[in-house]
């Protein structure tokens, strides 16, 4: 891999602020010595991706729309296969064009499964989430956001973590057992929906739940079958050539939707691969502004 380091400073200096997810101590959390690290990976392409990896410290980036701000929010999930965080163009990259459109944007560096320095790691990534979820609506009127109006968006395994968050409401943690932790919409880009055998990512699951998983939890943590009436309205991309991610956790994630009458939307491109954040290089559409469209269209902006 050839990488640089890259100041954290200088990735952050974008976002107007950016806060600690929790204020005291990390739950779940036991010592151990890692430190979170920040670096542009040239081996995709010759600008180089911002990667960040080793989080211990869960964090907001806060990204305002300021004065075209319509009361909307959305959480972005970078991906990474729960193993780094691609934090660029699955993340603040991201966030900047939801300011263009007037929405108020929070990139989450959620903390990556580790069992040397997490009690169970297998749900720390869902507690980040909803403590995300959590605190976009308990500040809503400090960032002029709906509390009604507070999305949750993934890339990748961002996209397992985003529709976990979508379809698991119950409070991991006790202390916000009696919060409204539900998104109110989601959009999954190219999104690991499953960890059944036959479609999910193995890497994914394995870095989630661990090498030999409960069966209990392959089932728990398979979003598709997940799915109720209550899950939130979906907005959902995918190429039929994702050779990385199957098409098929998207078209699956799709049917359930439908079954369940959920009001949800798929692009599914024929070619583009994985990993391809805001453009894919294969088409001259425009799936983002295919996103906005869906917004309006189920009045989640004006």
């Amino acid at each position: 891999m050839n990488s640089v380091l890259f100041i954290l400073s200088a990735s952050a200096g974008a976002a107007q602020q950016v806060v600690p997810l929790y204020t005291e101590n990390v739950p779940n959390s036991k010592p151990c010595h890692e430190k979170d690290h920040e670096f542009i990976d040239t081996s995709w392409n010759k600008k180089g991706l911002l990667i960040v990896d080793h989080i211990t410290k869960p964090t907001l980036m806060i990204y305002e729309a300021k004065e075209k701000r319509n009361g909307t929010a959305v959480i972005i999930c970078p991906g990474g296969g729960y193993g780094v965080l691609a934090a660029g163009h699955e993340g603040s990259d991201v966030a900047k064009v939801f300011n263009d459109v007037g929405v108020t944007a929070f990139v989450l560096r959620y903390r990556l499964p580790k069992d040397d320095c997490m009690i169970d790691k297998s749900f720390v990534p869902l507690m980040d989430a909803q403590q995300a979820i959590w605190f976009v609506r308990s500040h809503a009127k400090q960032y002029g956001i709906s509390p009604d109006k507070i999305g949750i968006m993934g890339f990748s395994a961002g996209g397992h973590l985003a529709s976990t968050a979508g379809t698991h409401f119950t409070a991991v943690r006790k202390e916000l057992a009696n919060d409204n932790l539900r998104p109110d919409f989601m959009i999954l880009i190219y999104p690991v929906i499953s960890f059944n055998d036959s479609i999910g990512h193995i890497g994914s699951r394995d870095n989630l739940l661990g090498k030999n998983p409960d069966k209990k939890l392959i089932e728990l943590f398979s979003n598709e079958r997940q799915v109720t009436s209550q899950t939130p309205p979906t907005f959902l991309v995918h190429a039929s050539d994702d050779d990385g991610v199957r098409p098929e956790n998207s078209i699956r994630f799709y049917l359930a939707l439908l079954n369940n009458k959920v009001p949800a939307e798929l692009h599914l491109y024929e070619h583009g691969g994985h990993g391809f954040g805001l453009h894919n290089p294969s088409t001259k559409e425009d799936w983002f502004k295919a996103c906005v469209e869906w917004m309006r269209t189920n009045k989640l902006i004006p």
